[in-house]
């Protein structure tokens, strides 16, 4: 008896211990381990503000109670701030989805810390859970069906990838970077879970639907995110018969694409000049061998080649940029259209700024920005190299050409393409949505690019390519995930097999097919 009373509680704790863990959970537990040593153990690791967060900050209820703080910009982060106790008079610079964190973020500090000083780990921590779940779900989506081999391999990638503190460490900050991550893989993953056919399709729609409009509305930029998924994601409403999904998805993308016109038509006035003359200034004027000839080319005054190189933020210029005079004869003279117009015009000039962008397309970590708190003791402007091996390999060993991702993008699209046919040959839409969301994710990259260097230049050009460096990841890691999985082709006898297959068992042994 009493034997048995010992061995009991044992063989329990054998059969506990042997339960078996999905790769996707130990991805998610893998990154969400790594981010809490970073960001919430000292010394914290955290990104300087570069001058902008008072953009996020103020119309949200905090402000800056740091006497010193201006003398940190760019070299140290910070990690505390003050919370206004009465009238906050700031209205919004600029409307943000961003803003939904921070509220949250700062009533949850006020139920657990204080009412008059924020600290921004509560932002992180909110930011870390949202993260992890999106983690899985990705893991879960690419691994679904495989191997526990192989999605134990894809577990190892994920984590050296998406665990990079060079990716975490916007947690700790307000930079919009955080919500445009979190948000880009949700979308990412919702989208392979409806061509997975993994979990319920309503659900999985919904989460699509929710993550695109907060990813659109995130960052001004992210404007014509919305448009290019509601255009790209119609192949959805032909997925099921049922007449109640198609009705919810063509308002979905109809609400997407609503989402990426207002956003793009709330962009302040402020920051269409600082951002016009920083695409003229850092851009057209910076890459033409004759500025002169480039006024004259696009109608205005020659004398304006004088501004060439010049920062909207210099101390001393040589003319005020909120000048009757540049309001009148320089930024009224052009815009986005007709710089566009402009480089398409010049091939050379096009070319040569492509290539200035591909030098900052694939740098996660800003390298303007230090890492660490100023009672730390580190060096101003000093980085943070723990768990970095990612972001250190992507800088060191990409290609920074356009070239390299015009290739890049053939390479990709050539691999997809022998499946995305015989799907479109046997009309199954379920079955193109990979090759439609890796277009989509591969066009949302180049929409980052493309709306940096002609909407401002050069200007910050590191911090404003981040969707294009997300996008390259998140697409590249598919691909990868694909060819170690051999998962290259899904038609309607793919789907017959997984419907038929055992519930409880989502590894089978992986089918060897020839194209990705």
């Amino acid at each position: 008896m009493m034997d048995n009373t010992v061995k009991t509680p044992l063989r329990q704790g054998i059969s506990l211990a042997n339960l078996s863990v999905s790769p996707a959970f130990l991805a998610a537990f893998g990154v969400l381990l790594i981010t809490i040593i970073a960001l919430f153990t000292a010394p914290y690791v955290g990104v300087a503000d570069n001058g902008d967060f008072f953009r996020s900050i103020y119309s949200n209820g905090l402000y800056f109670n740091l006497p010193d703080y201006d003398s940190q910009y760019f070299g140290y982060f910070v990690k505390q701030y003050g919370i206004f106790q009465y009238f906050n008079e700031n209205g919004a610079m600029l409307f943000s989805s961003q803003s939904l964190f921070i509220k949250l973020a700062i009533g949850l500090n006020k139920l657990f810390f204080s009412s008059e000083v924020f600290d921004i780990r509560f932002q992180a921590a909110i930011y870390t859970i949202l993260y992890v779940i999106a983690i899985y779900l990705l893991i879960e989506a690419i691994t679904w069906k495989m191997s526990r081999k192989q999605g134990f391999i894809i577990t190892g990638i994920a984590i050296f990838i998406f665990g990079d503190t060079g990716y975490t460490a916007y947690f700790n900050s307000f930079y919009g970077e955080s919500v445009v991550m979190i948000t880009m893989i949700f979308m990412f993953a919702s989208w392979l879970m409806l061509y997975r056919k993994r979990f319920n399709d309503y659900a999985m729609l919904a989460l699509f639907v929710i993550s695109t409009l907060i990813l659109t509305t995130s960052k001004q930029q992210n404007a014509p995110v919305g448009m290019i998924i509601a255009v790209l994601a119609c192949s959805l409403l032909w997925i099921r018969r049922d007449k109640i999904f198609r009705i919810l998805t063509m308002a979905s993308l109809a609400l997407m694409l609503l989402a990426g016109v207002f956003t793009y038509l709330n962009i302040s006035n402020e920051f269409v000049n600082i951002n016009q003359f920083h695409a003229m200034t850092r851009g057209v004027l910076k890459e033409s061998p004759d500025p002169e000839a480039a006024l004259k080319a696009l109608g205005m005054d020659e004398q304006f080649a004088i501004l060439k190189n010049s920062i909207h933020y210099e101390k001393y210029v040589t003319i005020d940029v909120n000048s009757p005079l540049l309001e009148e004869n320089f930024y009224s003279r052009y815009g986005f259209v007709s710089i566009l117009k402009y480089y398409l015009t010049n091939p050379d000039q096009l070319n040569s700024i492509l290539n200035v962008a591909a030098q900052s397309a694939f740098s996660i970590k800003p390298a303007a920005m230090g890492n660490f708190e100023h009672s730390v003791g580190k060096e101003f402007r000093a980085q943070s190299h723990f768990f970095t091996g990612y972001s250190q390999l992507k800088q060191t060993l990409a290609p920074r050409t356009f070239g390299f991702i015009f290739l890049w993008m053939v390479l990709v699209i050539g691999l997809y393409m022998p499946s995305f046919v015989k799907a479109i040959k046997s009309r199954d839409f379920r079955g193109m949505q990979r090759m439609v969301l890796i277009v989509a994710s591969i066009g949302i990259g180049l929409s980052g690019i493309f709306v940096s260097i002609i909407g401002a230049g050069d200007a910050d050009i590191s911090k404003h390519e981040f969707l294009f460096t997300l996008s390259f990841d998140l697409v590249t890691f598919l691909t990868l995930s694909s060819v170690i999985g051999r998962r290259v082709s899904k038609n309607s006898n793919r789907v017959k097999q997984v419907s038929k297959s055992t519930p409880s068992s989502p590894y089978t042994k992986p089918q060897k097919d020839v194209s990705v």
